[in-house]
């Protein structure tokens, strides 16, 4: 990690123009990795659509297992979508780590928090409309009343906190993987060829294992957000 994120004024504006260009690479990547990968469609699949067909059945898996059936068919694309942006942007830190003149320009974008409340603030307000559409707006906001009317602040606060734990939960684990990479970074360079041969393995190892944390973190995200959704449109009458 380069430093602190790289930003610049617009109209009176902050803007954060490392998670512009971290975001704007994370979605051309999707783009050729997802296009490359569909070309050639054969009723027979083999090589990438082979891949492709796999993640789609594991991200409706997600949501069978979750939502009514229903629902299934509404919010399928939405599980793969979110698991691919979010898989690679976990990942986009491991391989590059770019800064400059004591900022960052490239990094995983979901190690700043501001996105992944982004993501998690998007996610809560789509399962509220969700109730909304399906239940109507005068038994959706009673639920909140059930089963006394006393529980409207323990709901709203239950509410919050699945907004936070949402975004930050995802934050914090892979802000953490890449601020131990940086360190070892440092570490191999810091004494020489013999910090250089402690220090490389652990990195390796490291990465290795940070693979598989952004992938989980992917799946954990999409899984609670499906299991949000569901509950919404699935108030009790």
């Amino acid at each position: 990690m380069g430093g602190e994120a790289y930003t610049f004024k617009l109209f009176g504006l902050t803007f954060n123009a490392t998670n512009v260009i971290s975001g704007t690479i994370i979605f051309v990547l999707i783009f050729f990795v997802l296009f490359g990968l569909s070309r050639h469609l054969q009723m027979k699949p083999k090589g990438g659509q082979n891949v492709i067909e796999w993640l789609i059945e594991f991200t409706n898996g997600i949501v069978r297992e979750q939502m009514p059936a229903s629902e299934v068919g509404n919010y399928s694309f939405l599980a793969f979508v979110l698991f691919a942006f979010i898989f690679f942007s976990n990942q986009l830190g491991l391989i590059f780590q770019i800064g400059w003149n004591g900022n960052e320009i490239v990094r995983s974008p979901t190690a700043d928090p501001v996105v992944t409340l982004t993501f998690s603030l998007s996610m809560i307000m789509l399962a509220h409309f969700a109730g909304i559409s399906k239940n109507g707006l005068k038994h959706y906001f009673g639920s909140y009343l059930k089963p006394y009317a006393v529980m409207l602040p323990i709901n709203l606060v239950e509410e919050f906190a699945n907004f936070l734990t949402l975004g930050l939960r995802l934050f914090g684990n892979i802000f953490a993987g890449e601020l131990l990479l940086k360190l070892l970074g440092q570490m191999a360079f810091s004494h020489g060829v013999p910090t250089m041969l402690v220090s490389l393995p652990l990195e390796i190892i490291w990465q290795g294992f940070s693979v598989f944390i952004g992938a989980i973190q992917a799946y954990v995200f999409v899984t609670l957000t499906t299991v949000y959704i569901s509950q919404k449109v699935s108030a009790e009458e």
